[in-house]
């Protein structure tokens, strides 16, 4: 049995190595909705009172969800504090814009590692989430390699040292293990499709793609809201499709095994990648735009393109985007008409949120407020006057993946339509997708 004070104890001298004494078992239902700390309880409180489940239906959700392998499309596992004193230093020595915000993402995503008390948060989060792997966004979006590998780097450094209680995947089997095993993984995700950018040949432009394979990546952002050299970005008005590059750079990831993202190209550009590639295309955090036709949402034509390519679409867990309620009721309408529309095996969770550490608020308020600064190039997004609430926000928090299931048992969906929804479908994928297109049974 997992025990929290050994645990700690073990913690507070221990870098190298802090979970090696602190593996846990298999967890069943009662691991999800027992001692949650309060901002988790409070997260679970606020769905509760919009789904209303019945004992029976919430004794159905949690032994489902505490049985089955759940796998999020796309996330980012919880984020520890950072240490808001390390950061006004350094912002009062100087530091520039840049290196402020690789110390801010670094001390996120691996301070958990020497800390014991975000450590402790971030054991808590996973086992209240019954989340066995995540997608994780593992690259800053863009093409180059250096920008790339940032994310990379710390996810590696953070499951190396952590492994007996979260871990690289680098095979499907692998999350299957760790299910077995009462253990968490990520499987990786860059944000983009890391290129040279000298523009000798295409195979020179696309030679990294087979690198960043070999790191552990195993998807790729196709686009990140702009043009790229691949294709339309979904921010861009023109949505003008896919280049000859761009088939050529999915050729590529179908070669070596990568999976083409077309979360956030447009809608044209993930119609002709879908239609494209050999090998299955996803969404990973996307919705339904016969829903709600937002630019990060896919309509019908495309969703089905990508559903007939192999892939799925993973419906996230952003207000703005499901718009309707915007809660988990809304998440909710758009799994249904996912399932509805275009079958079981189409759709997949890919929340796009993470649980963010109890002490958040107030590191962050030790470290001063930078001056008004430039929109980053990323960032392309349509204005619009909705107001995402709180209570939105509680509702579709990372940690209530356990209502997700919860929900989907009060809308009727069968126990085998819902393990494909919370895992089974993105774990076909990445079987289909994994290694060379010879290693696949005929």
């Amino acid at each position: 049995m997992f025990n929290r004070r050994l645990c700690l104890q073990s913690l507070a001298g221990a870098v190298a190595a802090p979970a090696l004494a602190c593996a846990q078992a298999p967890a069943g239902p009662s691991a999800l909705s027992e001692r949650l700390n309060p901002k988790i309880q409070r997260s679970r409180d606020e769905a509760l009172k919009l789904l209303k489940p019945s004992a029976a239906e919430l004794e159905r959700g949690l032994k489902l969800h505490a049985e089955s392998v759940v796998f999020d499309a796309y996330g980012f596992g919880p984020r520890a504090a950072v240490d808001g004193d390390a950061l006004a230093k350094a912002a009062e020595a100087g530091a520039s814009d840049i290196e402020l915000k690789d110390l801010r993402e670094e001390m996120t995503m691996t301070r958990f590692v020497s800390d014991a008390v975000e450590q402790q948060e971030f054991r808590e989060a996973w086992r209240a989430s019954g989340v066995t792997c995540v997608f994780n966004n593992a690259g800053e979006e863009g093409q180059d390699p250096l920008r790339l590998i940032k994310r990379l780097a710390r996810h590696t450094y953070s499951t190396d040292l952590m492994r007996e209680f979260v871990f690289k995947a680098a095979t499907p089997d692998d999350v299957e293990r760790a299910k077995q095993q009462g253990r968490y993984c990520y499987y990786l995700t860059g944000n983009g499709v890391p290129l040279t950018q000298q523009w000798v040949s295409v195979e020179d432009e696309l030679r990294y793609v087979r690198v960043f394979y070999q790191l552990g990546i195993r998807m790729m952002h196709l686009t990140y809201q702009r043009r790229n050299m691949i294709g339309d970005g979904s921010g861009e008005k023109s949505d003008a499709g896919l280049s000859d590059f761009g088939r050529a750079a999915i050729d590529e990831m179908n070669r070596i095994g990568v999976i083409p993202d077309c979360a956030h190209s447009g809608w044209r550009t993930s119609l002709e990648a879908a239609k494209h590639s050999s090998r299955p295309v996803v969404a990973s955090h996307s919705t339904c735009g016969a829903i709600y036709p937002h630019i990060r949402s896919k309509p019908d034509e495309v969703i089905r393109a990508i559903v007939d390519s192999g892939g799925f679409i993973g419906i996230c867990c952003i207000p703005r985007y499901l718009r309707g309620t915007g809660d988990i009721r809304a998440l909710l309408d758009h799994i249904d008409y996912g399932i509805r529309k275009f079958g079981p095996d189409a759709v997949a969770i890919g929340t796009d949120v993470a649980y963010m550490s109890q002490a958040s608020g107030v590191e962050n308020a030790k470290v001063p407020r930078q001056g008004k600064r430039r929109e980053e190039f990323r960032m392309l997004w349509p204005s619009d006057d909705f107001k995402t609430t709180p209570s939105m926000t509680e509702s579709v928090a990372w940690t209530n993946w356990p209502l997700f299931t919860v929900g989907m048992v009060q809308r009727g969906h069968a126990d085998d339509v819902i393990r494909k929804v919370l895992g089974g479908n993105v774990m076909r994928v990445i079987r289909d997708s994994f290694g060379p297109p010879s290693t696949k049974p005929e």
